[in-house]
C-alpha cells in the first residue's frame, strides 16, 4: 500500500511537469503527454533541490540520488513506464508492393532485351556513362542549390503500451504523465474570463456615466477598424492610378507594411515607398555592372604594376652590385671619369635621374673644367705655332 505523497513530492513532481519537455501520442485510444528518464534526471539537477541551503544538505547531489526519487514518485502514481511498439504495415500493402515491384522488374527485363537486340554493345556503355555524369551532376546541383527543398525525414510511427516492470531507470525509457495540475496561468486567465462575462450580463445594472463611456469606447474601436480598411482600399486604388498613368514605371506604395506581418507600430512605417522601374533604371543597372567590372580590372592592373616595379627594383639592384664590383677593378685615369662613375652610382643607388649638388661641388667642378679647357687650348695652340 502506498501512501499520500508529501508536499514536497507534489513540488518536485509540479516542477517536472512543467519544466521537463513532454511529448504527446496515442496510448491505449486516449492522448498522453511522455516524457523521456534521462531528461528528467537533467531537469531535476538544474532544479533548486540540487543546491544546497545554509545547514542543509541538498536533496539531488548525483544522478543516482535522482533515480530513487523518481522510483518514489512512480509508486505513488505520478506517472508510469511504458513500452513503445513501432507500428507495422498491414500484410495487403506489402502483397501490393511485391507484385508491383515483380510488374516493373519483368517490364524492365523485357524492355533491356528489345533494347540489346536494337543496338550495340558499345553504344550502350556510352549512353550509360553519359547518363550516371548526368544525375550525378543533377544530384550535385540540388544539393548545392539553397532554394531547392529537402526529402522530408520519414519518421516511423510507434505507439505506448504500459509496461510490465515499473521501475525507474535513467535512459531512453519512455514514461507517461498521469499527474496533471492546473497551471496558475491558466487558472488566472479563467478567472478573468468569467469574472468580465458577469460584467457583461450586468451591463444594464452599471452607473449611467460608465455606460456612456463604453458606449463612445466601443463607437471609436469600431470607426478606428472601418478607417484601417478604407485606407487598405485607398492604397491599392492609388496604386493603380500612378501604374496605369505612367504606364507601369512608377510604382508608388502608401502605407506598404499597412497590411503586412508585423507589429501595430510597424504596419505604419515607412508612410510611402516608391520605385521607379523603366528603361533608365536598367541603364543604372548596367552602368553599375560596368563600374563594378572596371574597378576589378583597375585593381588588377595596380597589382601588376606593382609587381612590375619589384622586379625592376629587384633587377636595378643586381645592377648596383655588378657596378660596385667592377668599380674596384676598374682604375680611371681622368678626373671626368671618376666623375661619371660617382654619378652613375648616385643615381642607380638612389634610383632617381637627378642629384642635389653643394655649392662647393658646383664650384670645384667649374674650377677643374676651367682648367681642362685651358689645356685643351694649349695643345690646339702648340701644333698651329709649330705648322707656321
Amino acid at each position: 500500500e502506498v501512501g499520500e505523497p508529501f508536499k514536497e513530492e507534489k513540488a518536485v513532481a509540479k516542477y517536472l511537469r512543467f519544466n521537463c519537455p513532454t511529448k504527446s501520442t496515442n496510448m491505449m485510444g486516449h492522448r498522453v503527454d511522455y516524457f523521456i528518464a534521462s531528461k528528467a534526471v537533467d531537469c531535476l539537477l538544474d532544479s533548486k533541490w540540487a543546491k544546497a541551503k545554509k545547514g542543509e544538505e541538498a536533496l539531488f547531489t548525483t544522478r543516482e540520488s535522482v533515480v530513487d526519487y523518481c522510483n518514489r514518485l512512480l509508486k505513488k502514481q505520478f506517472f508510469h513506464r511504458a513500452l513503445k511498439v513501432m507500428k507495422m504495415k498491414p500484410d495487403k500493402d506489402t502483397k501490393k508492393e511485391k507484385e508491383k515491384g515483380k510488374a516493373e522488374s519483368g517490364k524492365e527485363e523485357e524492355k533491356k532485351s528489345k533494347k540489346e537486340s536494337g543496338k550495340d554493345e558499345k553504344t550502350k556503355k556510352e549512353k550509360e556513362k553519359e547518363k550516371k555524369k548526368d544525375g550525378e551532376k543533377d544530384e550535385c546541383k540540388k544539393d548545392d542549390t539553397p532554394g531547392t527543398p529537402k526529402k522530408k525525414e520519414t519518421k516511423r510511427k510507434f505507439k505506448l503500451e504500459p509496461h510490465e516492470d515499473q521501475v525507474f531507470l535513467d535512459g531512453n525509457e519512455v514514461y507517461v504523465w498521469i499527474y496533471d495540475p492546473v497551471h496558475f496561468k491558466t487558472f488566472a486567465m479563467g478567472l478573468v474570463l468569467v469574472i468580465a462575462v458577469i460584467a457583461a450580463t450586468l451591463f444594464p445594472l452599471w452607473p449611467a456615466e460608465m455606460r456612456v463611456g463604453v458606449y463612445y469606447l466601443s463607437v471609436g474601436a469600431g470607426c478606428f477598424v472601418a478607417s484601417i480598411l478604407l485606407l487598405a482600399v485607398a492604397r491599392c486604388i492609388l496604386f493603380l492610378i500612378i501604374w496605369l498613368i505612367t504606364g507601369g514605371r512608377h510604382h508608388f506604395w502608401f502605407l506598404p507594411n499597412l497590411t503586412a506581418d508585423v507589429g501595430f507600430i510597424d504596419s505604419f512605417r515607412p508612410l510611402y515607398t516608391h520605385e521607379y522601374k523603366g528603361p533608365k533604371a536598367d541603364l543604372k543597372k548596367e552602368e553599375k555592372a560596368e563600374s563594378k567590372k572596371q574597378q576589378k580590372y583597375d585593381s588588377e592592373e595596380k597589382s601588376d604594376s606593382e609587381k612590375k616595379e619589384e622586379e625592376d627594383g629587384k633587377t636595378e639592384g643586381t645592377r648596383n652590385s655588378g657596378t660596385d664590383g667592377s668599380g674596384g677593378e676598374r682604375h680611371s685615369d681622368t678626373d671626368s671619369d671618376r666623375r661619371e662613375d660617382d654619378r652613375s652610382q648616385h643615381s642607380s643607388g638612389n634610383g632617381n635621374d637627378f642629384e642635389m649638388i653643394t655649392k662647393e661641388e658646383l664650384e670645384q667642378q667649374t674650377d677643374e673644367g676651367d682648367c681642362e679647357e685651358e689645356e685643351e687650348e694649349d695643345t690646339e695652340s702648340g701644333p698651329s705655332h709649330g705648322k707656321s
